[in-house]
């Protein structure tokens, strides 16, 4: 590519080529283009300029285009076409569209949301291809870089370079198996709990896993000069499943998620003891770098996950009248 050579070139000269070729009139090319006689006669000097070459002749009959601009008159169309193409608004049919589209999710939000987003995906964009991590990048700057597309997390303060969706809130609770000791006790005591042990599962996604990391709820023990036994602390939520089923631990979750793991594994939700300073909700938001914001695939792709946790919202409301 000769950026000098590109740089000379004006594209309303090459449009202005265009109308004079099809119309072979100075006055009638000027009406096309909305602007005066005089000026599009010095269009067509600069044009002249540009190409070294007369272009056209003007005789009795109008203008006679030179062979140069015969030749420019065939391969005219296709510049400009394609022009227009690439200025044109960025045209996306989710039927015929192949990409891909990578979301950082934990996993108890993933598998409410990614099953219905995959079978819609499917049936909608079939050549869409979704990828799902629940690992915490590093790097920072992945929805920058476009390693990631999106992000569900708590939300927190973001900077103007990204772009935050509520997705709602969510409600602490304590999990425990429907036979656990505490299980018919109508209200807990923080004395109640700390006689078991816990398992810690990263609910939304915090970098480095280890028991010396603290939560939320390790924060709020400290204040009140205590500390808890932490049995397994994991980002393996089938596993943490698992072990609070088959043992007295306690762990720490939401209020009205995971409605089938619930009900498969006999789980029993309390709220959170009243002794506890803590917010009564959790904001969970869906996150995008500002790069993606005027993407037809990312806004479609983001259309439908908000969708189905409206969905999912919705349905909750309505088991809960319904009780």
């Amino acid at each position: 590519m000769d950026a000098k050579l590109l740089s000379r070139i004006d594209l309303n000269l090459l449009v202005a080529l265009q109308m004079l070729i099809e119309e072979q009139s100075v006055t009638q090319a000027a009406e096309r283009m909305f602007i005066t006689q005089p000026a599009m006669s010095k269009t067509l000097q600069r044009l002249r300029e540009l190409f070294d070459d007369p272009l056209f002749i003007r005789s009795g009959r109008g203008l006679i285009p030179t062979p140069r601009t015969i030749e420019l008159g065939r391969q005219l169309p296709m510049v400009l076409s394609g022009v227009e193409d690439l200025v044109a608004p960025s045209r996306f049919d989710p039927m015929t569209y192949e990409g891909e589209i990578c979301i950082m999710a934990a996993e108890f939000i993933a598998i409410q949301v990614i099953p219905t987003l995959m079978g819609r995906l499917i049936k909608e964009a079939p050549f869409m291809t979704l990828t799902l991590t629940s690992e915490p990048h590093e790097d920072k700057r992945v929805l920058e870089d476009g390693d990631l597309d999106f992000a569900i997390e708590i939300a927190r303060p973001y900077c103007d370079e990204y772009h935050m969706t509520p997705l709602g809130h969510f409600t602490p609770a304590v999990w425990m198996r429907a036979g656990h000791p505490l299980a018919k006790k109508e209200k807990l005591t923080l004395k109640d709990m700390l006689e078991y042990p816990f398992i810690q599962y990263y609910l939304l996604l915090s970098g480095v896993v280890s028991a010396a990391v603290e939560t939320r709820f390790d924060r709020e023990l400290t204040k009140h000069g205590l500390k808890r036994k932490k049995s397994l602390v994991t980002t393996q939520l089938m596993t943490a499943m698992d072990a609070l089923w088959q043992t007295d631990c306690l762990m720490m979750a939401t209020m009205h998620d995971l409605k089938i793991e619930g009900e498969t594994y006999q789980i029993v939700r309390k709220p959170y003891p009243e002794e506890l300073d803590f917010e009564s909700t959790v904001p969970v938001v869906l996150v995008q770098h500002v790069r993606t914001i005027k993407s037809p695939a990312h806004q479609w792709v983001k259309e439908r996950i908000v969708g189905i946790v409206r969905e999912i919202q919705e349905k909750a409301k309505e088991a809960a009248r319904s009780r």
